[in-house]
């Protein structure tokens, strides 16, 4: 097998860049990620240093990397506290869906777009960054707050709505009919629900499933097991974030703490890569044209979601400071923004012109808020 000493030299530029900027942040007690987009916005296509070798791994590695964060969040908690948790905070759903799809949806109509434009920069708006936010709370160590439940509960539900939306707009965005488009829908929405009662009741065999000795064996069973079940979940439009999470809910005890041991260095790897993949998919020239627009509709926006913590935090009956802290850790936007985008393609110049900037702004600026919002956190309790 011929090795391409290109594509090595650019990786090893990439994670030497990356292991820079990750050692400043920490230095400041910051999160890592925005400066990890703002490397990927350089690297990428129209950026100063662009990295034509490594494209293909980074894009590859970041669908690993959404994948690793969920799994190893889903580690932390429980699949019973977390279907409690997720009954407890449907009225926050709804909540959430009102205050963050409303302005994309005004927006589109002020810009002119037609029904298909404005339902995808409604999506845009709406939805969370699962990966972001994961690893955004881990970084924060906010993973055993009272608040994380709730917003934890805002994610899944979101990624709830995504099986029923994605199927919609993408058969919509294509020229299809509401009926070929309903069918999608209903499709990705049973095939998820199924698969949440499966982990629900059955999920405790799979802890068994992939128990051994041996750490090797035990990363590659558990590796290969959430990769098939994410692969499932995407191929119905549901969320590969959503089945690797549900993986992560269905380990407990001895299984869930070994898990974490064996899977943190790879997470690590691929979720630097992830976040370094956001910046590389934007060119920095498609950010100016509407970059006005797309800042006002940040600010709108993350106001709202601020709204949206407190009121699934309340919820909870965690004070002011933790309703805070839930509220500004949903702010970031991110690789499901993205996908929206990458739906309605040049059909809709216009989504895209608004959208992109709007996606990279909140996903830069969502952690630096979370980081300075409130107290820190508290290390998370053994399972």
């Amino acid at each position: 097998m011929q090795i391409s000493a290109t594509l090595l030299l650019e990786l090893g530029v990439i994670l030497t860049v990356l292991t820079v900027l990750g050692t400043a942040a920490r230095r400041f007690a910051l999160s890592p990620i925005p400066l990890y987009l703002a490397a990927g916005l350089a690297l990428g296509e129209g950026g100063i240093a662009p990295i034509p070798s490594a494209t293909q791994f980074v894009s590859t590695g970041a669908s690993i990397g959404v994948v690793l964060l969920l799994l190893t969040l889903g580690l932390d908690f429980s699949i019973g506290e977390f279907a409690s948790s997720l009954r407890r905070h449907l009225p926050s759903a709804w909540v959430d869906l009102l205050l963050n799809a409303a302005p994309g949806a005004i927006a589109g109509w002020l810009l002119g777009l037609n029904g298909v434009g404005i339902l995808a920069l409604a999506g845009v708006t709406y939805i969370s960054s699962s990966g972001v936010i994961a690893r955004l709370l881990s970084d924060l160590r906010r993973l055993g707050n009272r608040e994380t439940p709730a917003v934890l509960s805002i994610l899944v539900l979101e990624d709830f709505a995504m099986a029923a939306y994605l199927p919609l707009l993408a058969v919509l965005a294509a020229g299809g009919t509401w009926l070929a488009a309903l069918l999608g829908m209903a499709i990705a929405v049973a095939a998820l629900t199924l698969a949440f009662v499966a982990s629900y009741r059955w999920g405790h065999h799979v802890g068994r499933i992939v128990a051994h000795p041996d750490n090797e064996q035990m990363l590659l069973r558990i590796l290969g097991l959430t990769l098939i079940v994410a692969a499932l979940a995407e191929f119905v439009h549901a969320s590969a974030a959503v089945g690797a999470f549900l993986v992560g809910l269905t380990l407990t005890g001895e299984s869930a703490r070994r898990a974490r041991m064996v899977l943190s260095p790879l997470r690590d790897l691929f979720a630097a890569i992830f976040f370094l993949a956001i910046g590389v998919s934007v060119n920095p020239a498609d950010l100016v044209p509407m970059l006005p627009a797309a800042l006002l509709l940040a600010v709108v926006t993350a106001g709202t979601k601020v709204l949206t913590g407190q009121f699934a935090a309340r919820r909870d009956g965690v004070a002011r400071p933790g309703q805070l802290r839930a509220g500004t850790a949903l702010i970031a936007r991110g690789e499901f923004s993205l996908v929206i985008i990458g739906l309605v393609g040049t059909s809709f110049e216009d989504v895209g012109a608004v959208a992109t900037p709007y996606v990279f702004i909140l996903a830069m600026v969502g952690p630096v808020l979370a980081r300075f919002t409130g107290t820190g956190g508290i290390p998370v309790p053994a399972r």
